[in-house]
């Protein structure tokens, strides 16, 4: 009997060359430089729509607490009269803190007080940690930045002062219509007033909070001025773009006698200066024009140079800052501030 083997045949067993492992690493590439805008775009887009949302809530409930407060805005924030209750005093309201172991009590649990509205509701998952820290943290570590102190020069963990405040804030105030505490001053011509939601000129155009700017350990609400520079994190303070047009920075030292308007938009062109500069020493040329109230540099710009903005009629927009400050939408008065608080048109109107 004749046995026959099947015949074994040679598989080709080499791998790529390196040209072909070289073209398929080279498309991978080209894939991922394709997609990657694509899926930026789209996490941003989420983003926005959640910060919309979130924005869309803390008006609400500034809503209710107007509601419930005889019309009248909160305070942006006022000094404690204690250490953890929600109680102050007008007396105590002065150009510095009196007891700064009492630290602040800010807007946003003011509006707990009076909606209970969740503290993620201040958050932005587009900056990070979700947003800048308290001004004075607290005893929880990670309620902190890295290298940041408090008002005493404390680092991280010191339990006291601890801020009335959510852990982490997204949203800053118009200081124009939340005022800054500055009820009870010595010395100046002007003091810090309560706004009434039915004296404020064109609600729906003008704004009540703005997103703030995500930078390096949230250097861009910083106090260079403080004892420990740099790395007290102001996030307490609201915004206003309004400069007085005789004392320069300090707002509350502007005459309040005078029957001419006595504040002014900055000049857009100096502002698109700044920003094309974008260096910290041209922001000076802004910074505590309010009488110490944050930099407009504070304001956003993740969504292609552009921020969310919420207005007093509760509608939220993605806006370029100076396209706001350009149309006059943080006040056409300098509600928050006692004496004559008109506006002239913007510093390089010709008109």
């Amino acid at each position: 009997m004749h046995c026959t083997h099947p015949q074994t045949r040679q598989r080709n067993t080499s791998g790529f060359t390196l040209i072909e492992l070289l073209v398929v690493i080279a498309i991978i590439a080209l894939l991922i430089g394709i997609l990657l805008p694509s899926l930026s775009s789209a996490r941003k887009s989420a983003w926005a729509v959640v910060i919309s949302s979130n924005a869309r809530t803390v008006l609400l409930a500034d809503t209710l607490y107007t509601g419930n407060n005889r019309e009248y805005h909160p305070p942006s924030y006022v000094y404690g009269a204690d250490r953890d209750s929600m109680e102050w005093r007008l007396n105590m309201q002065r150009a510095t803190h009196p007891q700064r172991i009492n630290g602040y009590i800010h807007w946003s649990y003011a509006l707990f007080d009076n909606g209970e509205v969740p503290q993620d509701a201040f958050e932005s998952p587009a900056v990070t940690s979700r947003g800048a820290p308290r001004t004075n943290p607290g005893g929880n570590p990670d309620d902190w930045e890295l290298g940041q102190v408090n008002d005493l020069g404390q680092g991280e963990g010191a339990d006291w002062p601890r801020d009335r405040q959510v852990p982490r804030l997204a949203f800053a105030a118009n200081g124009a219509i939340m005022p800054r505490n500055k009820f009870n001053p010595t010395g100046v011509q002007r003091k810090a007033q309560l706004v009434r939601q039915n004296k404020i000129f064109s609600p729906s155009s003008t704004i009540l909070i703005a997103e703030l700017k995500d930078t390096a350990q949230w250097r861009s609400l910083a106090d260079p001025g403080s004892e420990s520079g740099e790395n007290v994190i102001k996030s307490h303070r609201p915004i206003t773009p309004f400069f007085g047009l005789s004392a320069g920075a300090d707002v509350y030292n502007e005459p309040s006698s005078l029957s001419l308007p006595r504040f002014s938009y900055p000049e857009i062109e100096q502002l698109r200066q700044i920003r094309k500069e974008t260096t910290y020493d041209a922001i000076g040329l802004i910074v505590g024009q309010g009488g110490s109230s944050s930099s407009l540099e504070a304001v956003g710009d993740t969504f292609n140079g552009k921020a969310t903005f919420g207005y007093l009629d509760g509608h939220v927009e993605l806006r370029d800052l100076i396209d706001t400050i350009e149309d006059r939408e943080w006040g056409e008065k300098f509600y928050s501030i006692s004496g004559n608080n008109k506006l002239v048109k913007n510093a390089d109107d010709e008109d």
